[in-house]
């Protein structure tokens, strides 16, 4: 006799509960204008890090040189 096969059903992760649930409360123009400024707020940390470490070695070549 053979076992009956095992279908797995995959649990879907964090993200994906979001996005379902956003996508059933806002409409698609909304949910592009989130993520867009998401994206952006990304953008601008990286930006400030980026900005952050470059003053730092200026400041290290500066102090160097005196």
């Amino acid at each position: 006799m053979q076992a009956a096969p095992v279908h797995a059903t995959a649990i879907p992760s964090f993200t994906s509960a979001l996005r379902a649930v956003e996508s059933l409360l806002m409409s698609g123009g909304q949910r592009t204008a989130r993520r867009n400024a998401w994206t952006s707020v990304l953008e601008d940390r990286r930006r400030a890090k980026d900005r952050s470490e470059t003053e730092r070695v200026l400041e290290k070549t500066l102090s160097a040189r005196s």
